[in-house]
């Protein structure tokens, strides 16, 4: 499995898939047999109101990915503590829930083990406020538990699934469903750019156009993209020239080069490397050889979870079971989702109570609601 050179046909077909969505499929399969795995999902999870929008799967039947996303995903334990893990980190079940306590919830009886499926191995790769983009494979009992050596070979491809659907727009977490098809590249607000290795526009979305028509961070002068900043404007053209020559000599250099617009706002544009796997392997030549995702460059606002758990010093279970009482309901229900005793969802509801200073269940569903972003769509 750890063959440099499966590794690197692994690595091109996730780039190939940017450019063709009816590849997704096979690409988790690979993946998943890279990394060990059974099946395989790709997803996007809305934190506060845990529902999912499940993108692409392998190896799970459909009546089971409809039911994640219709049910399943608001009762899943790992939504939360995964949700707090830092974009790009690998983990598995055990390290965000109890082992024993996982295998008592509704979500592992009802719909993991009737499927067979005991672990999973995961990451984030992109993260809002309020949700994420998920990348998950699972693995079935004969399998048995993820070990570390399943989770490095999984620490391989993650920056590369990441890169690949960064450029698929599964970064527009509004839209799970706009952002992967390239033909929504219009409905995104970030502007988007297809070059050639010397610069050369080849495509850009609406936000693209709009941008080189006001003219302040990107004008278009005989056909290429060029930069207000002229500062960057060397680096930008040196890693379009690398990217010509596949991701392996891009790596992480250049990747997000800071820009800086005419009236001082600041900008980032992440290169993306379009030219590995098979059409590098069958020397066919394509006009362009990047893919420039330009956004204005923002503070990461932390989540309401990140900054409750913060504050007021909670343990992973106690927000587990704050965040299950304004989802679920009162305790009998927490208890049943979670898999728990009632008595224990109390002990830690008196726990919840003496460290936020409430004195009502209302008065923690108030508390959250506080530290909700009414704007988020």
């Amino acid at each position: 499995m750890a063959d440099p050179r499966h590794i690197s046909s692994l690595i091109g077909d996730i780039y190939d898939a940017v450019l063709n969505k009816s590849l997704w499929i096979e690409v988790l399969g690979r993946a998943a047999h890279f990394v060990g795995a059974q099946a395989a999902a790709l997803a996007w999870r809305n934190a506060v109101s845990r529902s999912a929008d499940v993108v692409h799967t392998f190896g799970i039947e459909t009546p089971y990915s409809e039911s994640y996303a219709e049910q399943y995903a608001r009762l899943d334990p790992t939504t939360t503590p995964m949700f707090l893990r830092d974009v790009g980190e690998v983990v598995s079940t055990t390290d965000l829930v109890p082992y024993s306590e996982f295998l008592e919830t509704r979500f592992y009886k009802e719909w993991a083990r009737p499927q067979g499926l005991v672990d999973q191995v995961q990451a984030n790769l992109d993260k809002s406020a309020t949700s994420f983009v998920h990348l998950s494979f699972w693995r079935n009992s004969n399998s048995g538990i993820a070990d570390e050596a399943t989770r490095d070979r999984m620490r391989l491809i993650v920056p590369h699934m990441r890169r690949a659907v960064l450029v698929s727009h599964l970064v527009d977490d509004r839209t799970a469903e706009a952002a992967t098809y390239g033909d929504a590249l219009d409905g995104i607000g970030a502007g988007l750019f297809f070059v050639d290795a010397g610069g050369g526009i080849v495509h850009a979305n609406a936000s693209g156009h709009a941008m080189l028509a006001q003219g302040t961070l990107l004008r278009a002068s005989g056909g290429k993209l060029v930069p207000h900043d002229a500062s960057a404007e060397r680096g930008l053209y040196e890693t379009f020239s690398m990217a010509e020559r596949g991701d392996e000599a891009v790596g992480t250099r250049g990747v997000a080069v800071p820009l800086v617009a005419r009236d001082g706002e600041h900008y980032v544009a992440h290169v993306l490397p379009l030219t590995a796997g098979a059409r590098r392997r069958a020397g066919a030549a394509y006009a362009a050889v990047a893919a420039v995702f330009v956004h204005k460059a923002e503070l990461d606002m932390p989540s309401p979870q990140e900054v409750i758990a913060k504050f007021y010093k909670l343990t992973p279970t106690e927000l587990r079971v704050l965040f299950a009482i304004v989802q679920v309901g009162g305790v009998p229900e927490v208890a049943e989702a979670m898999g728990i005793s009632e008595s224990t969802v109390k002990t830690h509801l008196r726990r919840l109570f003496a460290k936020t200073g409430s004195d009502r269940q209302a008065d923690l569903v108030k508390l959250v609601a506080a530290y909700a972003n009414p704007l988020v769509a």
